[in-house]
């Protein structure tokens, strides 16, 4: 999931925020992440659709899928795989009656009823937010944290994958992986830490150990030897 704020900072204008995130696209790509979820909620659609349109050509002939955050007419026009719905969207079901054949739809969720409810109609859930993080210190607004036992409820009562999300590190993926979750959403465990900018002026970087690491998690055939 991106966050141009925390991986450029706060004071970084558009066109520099742009070029980190499609540094970190190529980085993602690179570690052959699976889904990259276009999250820039407040741009403009002309900027998001800009972006989109980049982010969809990096990836293009690669296993990543680019997924826009909530804006499925944005998705739609620039020809990425998909779209991840907001609890507050649209239905799942709504998307996809007007979507093409292999387009994915995800949806955030935070709690089992909520799951159970629209697991039918989607491709996959997120989850959370299952410990505190740097975007979402206290949980989803209005929401309690879901833990580790709201996790596993929501995986063991749905058939769609379920991925955690919110605090996640890879040192927490066991706990992730024993809740029965195929996978993991994050921002934070997919950029440098805070002050780590380096020579790209960002926190964008290499992703190969991150991605091993954590696959091997969840994959105890891909630990390291």
């Amino acid at each position: 999931m991106t966050d141009r704020r925390r991986l450029s900072g706060a004071t970084a204008d558009l066109d520099r925020a742009r070029q980190c995130l499609l540094l970190q696209a190529r980085h993602a790509v690179d570690a052959k992440v699976d889904v990259l979820q276009i999250r820039e909620r407040d741009l403009e659609a002309s900027d998001l659709a800009r972006l989109v349109t980049e982010m969809v050509a990096i990836a293009r002939g690669s296993r990543s899928r680019v997924v826009v955050n909530d804006r499925l007419d944005v998705a739609l026009a620039c020809g990425a795989g998909g779209v991840h719905l907001r609890a507050s969207s649209i239905p799942p079901f709504a998307a996809r009656s007007i979507s093409p054949p292999g387009f994915v739809i995800g949806r955030s969720v935070h709690a089992l009823e909520e799951a159970v409810a629209v697991a039918a109609d989607v491709d996959y859930l997120i989850a959370g937010t299952v410990w505190p993080s740097e975007s979402k210190p206290g949980g989803a607004a209005g929401r309690p944290l879901l833990g580790l036992s709201g996790l596993s409820a929501i995986a063991a009562a749905v058939e769609v994958p379920v991925l955690a999300t919110g605090g996640v590190t890879v040192d927490r993926i066991p706990g992730v992986v024993s809740c029965g979750a195929a996978g993991v959403a994050a921002i934070g465990l997919f950029m440098g830490p805070p002050g780590d900018e380096g020579g790209s002026g960002c926190r964008a970087r290499a992703l190969h150990g991150t991605v091993q690491a954590a696959r091997a998690r969840f994959d105890t055939s891909l630990a390291p030897s």
